[in-house]
């Protein structure tokens, strides 16, 4: 009983005199100093990769070629540079060599995962050593690739004139950084592997910052929405049609 009017005396003395206990909360914060920190922290990266070039390039020609920088899935990890070239644009120049695209696949290692720091890397590289026109860089991936192309391009939409995720998803509120970045998002209605639901999601919020979105669900499709996809030419034409100067 004795504890219950103690309690009831602090609440009292608390309302009467302004709150007393919870200045001295407020004390205790605008006690800290305040301080600011500035270092330079450098990391090595590395990444092999497979370059296409397109019949009638010239490194030191007047053209400025578009580039599609291409993330393949899970699957294709390791240090076996021939299992990135069994799915999508990597795939289609080995036998397509008037593919109007310089391609560029980076391989993730086994049991990682798309780095940003990595691709953005190797990005600036391959643009510093090739003719590549830096106004139609277009990124696409499928699977896990489709993840690494919603993260990369919220890190980085200032790089990229189009994105082309494949069944893929992502953190809905990176999306913020797309804005009104041209996007075409496919996926398979019937993934097992990767719901439709984590695509729809983004579509959802680009939707919301007005974002004219491209959604394509296949009906019938599983996981394996990528083949589909990569062999439509409709793709390659929407890419060409955007420039990152349009935005």
């Amino acid at each position: 009983m004795r504890g219950l009017i103690w309690l009831s005396g602090l609440a009292l003395s608390v309302f009467l005199f302004g709150g007393s206990v919870f200045a001295e909360e407020k004390t205790t914060v605008k006690s800290q100093l305040f301080h600011s920190f500035e270092t330079t922290v450098k990391k090595s990266v590395q990444a092999q990769y497979l370059l296409f070039l397109p019949d009638g390039y010239k490194k030191n020609g007047d053209k400025k070629w578009p580039m599609i920088f291409f993330l393949h899935g899970a699957g294709e990890r390791g240090d076996d540079l021939n299992l990135v070239a069994i799915h999508g644009p990597p795939k289609i120049v080995q036998s397509k060599r008037d593919f109007p695209f310089i391609v560029v696949s980076p391989q993730c290692p086994t049991g990682e995962f798309w780095s940003n720091d990595v691709l953005l890397a190797l990005l600036d590289h391959v643009v510093a050593e090739h003719a590549i026109d830096e106004d139609r860089i277009y990124l696409t991936g499928l699977s896990m690739g489709g993840y690494g192309t919603w993260s990369l391009a919220s890190a980085a939409p200032n790089r990229f004139a189009a994105i082309a995720p494949v069944c893929g998803g992502g953190s809905r509120i990176s999306t913020y950084a797309l804005g009104t970045m041209p996007t075409w998002v496919f996926h398979g209605a019937k993934d097992p592997v990767v719901p439709l639901d984590e695509a729809q999601r983004m579509v959802d919020m680009l939707k919301r910052m007005k974002n004219p979105v491209k959604f394509t669900v296949y009906p019938e499709a599983g996981h394996d929405s990528w083949t589909e996809t990569y062999d439509n030419d409709e793709l390659y034409k929407w890419f060409l049609a955007h420039r990152r100067s349009d935005r």
